[in-house]
This record gives C-alpha cells, sequence and structure tokens, in this order.
C-alpha cells in the first residue's frame, strides 16, 4: 500500500502529464480537466473527476487520511495509461490531415458549383 502523502503527489504528476499529452493549461488537475473534457473518453473523464474532486482534500494532512487511496490509485493508474498511449505527434498529424481533408473538399464543391453556374449562365 502506498503512503496517503503519495497520492498529492500523484494527482500533480497526473496534471503535468495531462498538460503534455493534450496540450492543455492549468496549474491543478480541475482545471485542466475542464479544458480537456472534449479530449478524454468518458470513463476515463469520471476517473479524473474523481482524482480532481480528492485534489484539495490530498494537500491537506488530516483530511488526506479520509480519502480512498486505493480507489485513487485505481483512477490515478487508469488515467495514467490512457494518457500514456496517447502520441501527440500523430495527434497533430491527423489535425493537419483533418485541416487538409476540409479544405481539398470545399475546394471541389466550389469548382462544381462554379462548373455549374458557367454551364447555366452558357459559358461553358
Amino acid at each position: 500500500m502506498r503512503p496517503p502523502e503519495r497520492t498529492g503527489e500523484e494527482i500533480a504528476e497526473l496534471a503535468d502529464l495531462m498538460r503534455a499529452r493534450l496540450g492543455v493549461r492549468g496549474r491543478t488537475l480541475r482545471a485542466a480537466l475542464a479544458r480537456a473534457r472534449h479530449r478524454l473518453p468518458r470513463r476515463i473523464r469520471a476517473r479524473a473527476a474523481r482524482l480532481a474532486a480528492a485534489e484539495p482534500l490530498a494537500r491537506h494532512p488530516k483530511l488526506r487520511l479520509t480519502l480512498d487511496h486505493a480507489a485513487l490509485a485505481r483512477a490515478a493508474a487508469e488515467l495514467r495509461d490512457h494518457l500514456d498511449s496517447i502520441d501527440a505527434a500523430e495527434r497533430r498529424k491527423g489535425w493537419w490531415l483533418g485541416v487538409l481533408g476540409g479544405l481539398a473538399f470545399n475546394m471541389l464543391a466550389f469548382l462544381a458549383l462554379l462548373l455549374a453556374v458557367l454551364r447555366w449562365r452558357g459559358f461553358v
């Protein structure tokens, strides 16, 4: 079993990992989670919310003894596993491919509309 003092440190490490992997800002896990809500699956988001709720209690020397450290350790492990599986370079590449795909579609749609108007007006 891990010491109760370690829970607060682990929550802070997870907030740092969220900043690194998801590119969100926020000094605490609660602030980082508020900015990264749509980037996390619902199950992982629920575990992270449990950790964020325990964050202020984990900093207090007497209140940290009231926390369920085993459940928080499981939630932290699950969140860490998910964040470790995220590849930031792959996310950036996917974002750029999405932008370029949308741009290509818009250009094709404009070209088709332009040809339709030119044909309708009798220029083609």
